[in-house]
């Protein structure tokens, strides 16, 4: 079989040592230039992101499609013409994006290009270089489960750099110590802040409870999940035996990897990621996913395309 192409982050791995500045700087700015490299032609017009989302100021109306949110309705239009009709919207010139990473301990793991990590700072990195310019602004909430870090909301490039740098050296949290999306999606909502875009970038492993904080953020926000996961996350190899240690609360346990494990493994796993998908719908949110063993670039880049499609 052959083995798919896959596209390295290029940022150094936390677990190889301290990552010094230059290095750091060196890295962000060649992303940078992949993501607008590849970009280039995808996106077109004078407000560029990552989602074509619909924006605040009311423009013009047209006739109902199937698909169109029904929270458009323009209803006066609708009785004076007796066709359904919907509110098309003009977007912000100038977008607050708030990102919440999470950089728990399972995402101190990878087997193919790159670690969860270093994808997540990849993700991070193109909603920033996406939805910069304009005066628009950024922000983040890092969170390792221990510790919690909130960069506030600026724009220009070199604050960009800095709040890639602070996720890409978020500290590692202490054994044993699991990861709080919830609370951390939570965080958003105080203190209130204007209409703009929420990107949550996890691996979304573990129990889901963070639906209630994040539908009361998509309820006034523009919301998107990036989901970073490596293959081992959704399949196992056929190894024999094996110990195995939950990153997160640190058990270890010794296994025999046998078809029938890996085939219950798998549909476990499959069960995680279509409620993760359902749970995310349930909020409006689209899902944008990242493979360490994929391009993630092609998949950025598809993922916009297609998104610009269906606002037409």
């Amino acid at each position: 079989m052959t083995r798919p192409k896959t596209r390295t982050v290029d940022l150094p791995s936390l677990q190889r040592g301290q990552i010094r500045d230059p290095e750091l700087s060196a890295a962000l700015r060649k992303l940078e230039l992949q993501v607008r490299r590849k970009l280039d032609g995808v996106l077109h017009g004078d407000h560029q992101g990552l989602i074509p989302g619909p924006g605040s100021e009311p423009g013009e109306s047209r006739i109902y499609q199937p698909g169109d949110d029904v929270r458009r309705m323009d209803w006066s239009v609708t009785a004076r013409t007796t066709t359904p009709h919907v509110r098309q919207m003009i977007a912000d010139r100038e977008l607050e994006t708030w990102l919440v990473v999470d950089v728990s301990a399972s995402l101190d793991f990878g087997t193919a290009g790159c670690e969860k990590r270093d994808l997540a700072v990849a993700a991070a990195a193109a909603v920033a270089f996406l939805n910069s310019g304009g005066g628009n602004r950024l922000g983040a909430v890092i969170t390792n489960g221990d510790t919690t870090k909130r960069i506030p909301a600026l724009s220009g490039r070199m604050h960009e750099h800095e709040l890639l740098a602070a996720i890409a050296t978020m500290p590692k949290a202490p054994a044993g110590v699991r990861g709080d999306l919830a609370t951390a999606i939570d965080a958003l909502r105080r203190p209130e802040r204007r209409r703009g875009m929420a990107v949550i970038i996890s691996d979304f492993l573990g129990p889901i409870n963070w639906m209630k904080p994040l539908r009361a953020i998509a309820g006034r926000h523009e919301v998107l999940g990036i989901e970073v996961i490596d293959p081992r996350d959704v399949e196992l190899p056929d190894v024999g035996e094996v110990i195995l240690q939950d990153t997160e609360s640190g058990v270890t346990r010794e296994f025999t990897i046998d078809a029938q494990l890996r085939e219950d493994f798998a549909k476990a796993a499959e069960v995680q990621r279509t409620e993760v998908a359902r749970t995310l719908r349930r909020c409006d949110a689209p899902l944008l996913t990242l493979r360490t063993d994929r391009d993630w670039i092609a998949d950025v880049v598809r993922f916009v395309a297609n998104r610009r499609l269906a606002f037409r």
